[in-house]
């Protein structure tokens, strides 16, 4: 983790996945509150996806985001409980090169003062992959709303202190072009 220099809020491009065999555009609450809190933090959404929860697919559309030089960070969704076929930890984690192991254990602390002992069942994961922060939460509105207002909200502001996960993502390419 990084203290990022300088007082002015950066604005970071921010791709938002959500893993459901069962979601759509239209009923994608959790999705939508995520691209609505980074647009109203000043975040700019680099890309905005629904796939089935099936490993390949969902590591395929991550790597596009990772290798992409618009995208400093990517909120996932769902499939982080160990029902049917949900296997976001398992597409996730091995894309990383370094892990976030305080988000995990963050969140489950958090939760547990929401759903009791039931946090358990959450694999919430974040790690970092090629310059580019990840965060895996679960499929709720009220998760989502949990990881993003009491943890990830504060790690993408630039502004946050002592430290931010700002400083060490890659730079947009129209800032590297400028």
């Amino acid at each position: 983790m990084s203290n990022s220099s300088g007082s002015e809020k950066q604005s970071l491009g921010v791709a938002v996945l959500t893993v459901s065999d069962t979601r759509t555009e239209a009923n994608d609450t959790s999705g939508q509150y995520l691209v609505d809190s980074l647009v109203q933090e000043g975040h700019r959404l680099a890309d905005k996806q629904i796939v089935i929860d099936d490993i390949y697919l969902i590591r395929a559309v991550i790597s596009q985001w990772i290798a992409s030089d618009t995208v400093q960070a990517i909120l996932v969704t769902g499939g982080t409980g160990f029902t049917g076929r949900d296997s976001t930890p398992e597409a996730v984690s091995v894309l990383f090169d370094k892990t976030v192991e305080g988000f995990g254990e963050l969140f489950r602390h958090l939760s547990y003062d929401e759903i009791g002992t039931s946090t358990v069942q959450s694999r919430a994961i974040a790690g970092l992959a090629n310059e580019t922060v990840i965060f895996c939460m679960p499929g709720s509105t009220s998760a989502c709303q949990t990881a993003w207002g009491k943890i990830i909200r504060e790690q993408l502001d630039s502004t946050y202190r002592p430290c931010n996960f700002v400083g060490v993502l890659k730079t947009r390419a129209e800032q590297n072009n400028a």
